[in-house]
């Protein structure tokens, strides 16, 4: 089992920045404006020979019961709860404050080793604060600047003390571990966590819907949109298969967007998407297909990930199934660049439509990552050319030779012929659309590349001369 630690304090102590340092990677917002993690999010952290797991939590505050600062304390207390240790972390340039004072106390009462750090603890102006924290009774104080990586091996010595020893690889026999460097294990699609990130306009239902797959309040939700600022994921097992899934921050169009945070959540969002292999794009059933959805949809088409389209909040519109024929007509028509992209009417709150979701994620993930063999592609591909010749240009016809798959994820087909910088553009279209009819390619994206074939008398010209 991963020892696990929970990065507690009040806002604006330097909570994610020290999370960030110990992960490795700037997964967790950082700003100088408090509050502005929301959500818990859990990373696997190192220090030198120390590995453990993470969390990162909202920063202690007192809140209305069922306010959203509430909530987030809840979220802060549950983190707590499974944690094996804690990180106590205050500025120690600005002195210990009565919510430090009254924090503290709530983390003795957890019962469990408590590490005292001081951060923001370069330049002589932190050490008055470092002293005064001997009063909270937490031990001796971490003095670290997480900013700049200073103190680590101080931080170091005070986790080691608390964390079991190191389990070394020579040291261990266990049979399975075998297995775990043979070559194809890894690529087996049946067993691979599928990547999914969900995508949409604030207060389209995302948090909800991943909230009712995980069966708990996970995620922090509102009527208000823009409660979500991280893009947070969460380990999910859906009827036996694993996914990992991707939480975002509402995306509004960039005309919109002034303000620095927001700013940061849309990169974070947009992270999430590149990282992913299936994007869900939730879009709200009373108010579909605006012009924000189908930018966010020829998004996810030009980074070359599946695309399944959920319209959530269905049960407001009488569920219907009458209604879901001309939706698919929409997407068609309004997204031909992704057509037959699969369209899920569900109900995050209510669950409805969930199972159709979740096997619609991995007939996308599948359709995603097929391959042609080259003999079925040539048979499509001079049947295809028969049918429709491709058009003289300047008078010279141009000529198809042959097509083969380079790649899958997307599916991505190299195309041998004649001037390429001649072929049109709705020729390479309707190959596009033949090649997605005839191998069943549904949604997903598809990218032909041009190449020309050698001319073998080219080389004779240039021996001669």
């Amino acid at each position: 089992m991963s020892f696990t630690i929970a990065i507690i304090g009040r806002p604006n102590v330097g909570k994610s920045t020290l999370f960030n340092r110990l992960v490795g990677q700037k997964l967790a917002l950082v700003d100088d404006q408090p509050g502005v993690t929301r959500d818990r999010r859990e990373g696997e952290g190192r220090l030198g020979d120390l590995e453990f797991t993470l969390i990162d939590t909202a920063g202690l505050d007192k809140g209305e019961r069922g306010s959203l600062t509430a909530r987030m304390q809840e979220q802060t207390e549950i983190a707590i709860a499974s944690a094996d240790a804690l990180m106590f972390v205050f500025d120690a340039r600005a002195g210990l404050t009565p919510n430090d004072r009254a924090f503290a106390d709530f983390a003795r009462r957890a019962n469990k080793p408590v590490v005292l750090v001081a951060n923001k603890g370069e330049g002589k102006a932190a050490e008055a604060g470092a002293m005064e924290s001997y009063a909270l009774g937490l031990g001796d104080p971490v003095t670290i600047s997480a900013e700049h990586g200073e103190g680590l091996s101080e931080l170091y010595d005070a986790l080691r003390v608390l964390m079991p020893e190191p389990v070394h690889e020579d040291d261990e026999q266990d049979e399975d571990d075998t297995f775990e460097d043979v070559e194809g294990v890894d690529s087996d699609l049946s067993t691979r966590a599928i990547r999914v990130a969900v995508l949409g306009r604030p207060n389209a239902g995302k948090s909800t819907l991943i909230n009712h797959l995980l069966g708990e309040e996970r995620l922090l939700t509102s009527p208000e949109a823009g409660t979500t600022r991280d893009s947070i994921a969460v380990d999910i097992n859906w009827k036996g298969r694993a996914f990992r899934v991707f939480d975002t921050a509402g995306l509004r169009r960039r005309s919109r967007i002034d303000d620095k945070l927001e700013k940061m959540s849309v990169s974070d969002a947009l992270r999430a998407v590149r990282y992913a292999e299936v994007v869900v794009l939730m879009m709200d059933a009373q108010s579909k297909f605006e012009e924000q959805d189908l930018r966010l949809a020829d998004l996810v088409e030009r980074e070359g990930r599946a695309l399944v389209i959920a319209v959530n909040k269905w049960d407001l519109m009488g569920r219907s199934p009458s209604l879901i024929v001309p939706l698919r007509d929409d997407v068609d028509h309004l997204l031909p660049q992704v057509k037959g992209a699969p369209v899920v009417a569900v109900s995050g709150m209510m669950g409805d439509g969930i199972d159709r979701l979740m096997k619609a994620i991995e007939d996308a993930y599948a359709t995603w990552n097929r391959r042609i063999s080259t003999s079925q592609l040539n048979r499509w591909f001079e049947h295809a050319v028969d049918q429709n010749p491709p058009p003289a240009v300047s008078g010279r016809r141009l000529k198809m030779n042959y097509i083969t798959q380079a790649k899958s994820r997307p599916p991505s087909f190299v195309l041998f012929c004649s001037r390429i910088d001649a072929v049109p553009t709705s020729y390479l279209r309707y190959l596009t659309n033949s090649l997605r009819g005839a191998f069943d390619l549904p949604g997903t994206p598809i990218r032909i590349t041009l190449r020309e074939k050698d001319n073998p008398f080219a080389h004779k010209a240039k021996r001669k001369s």
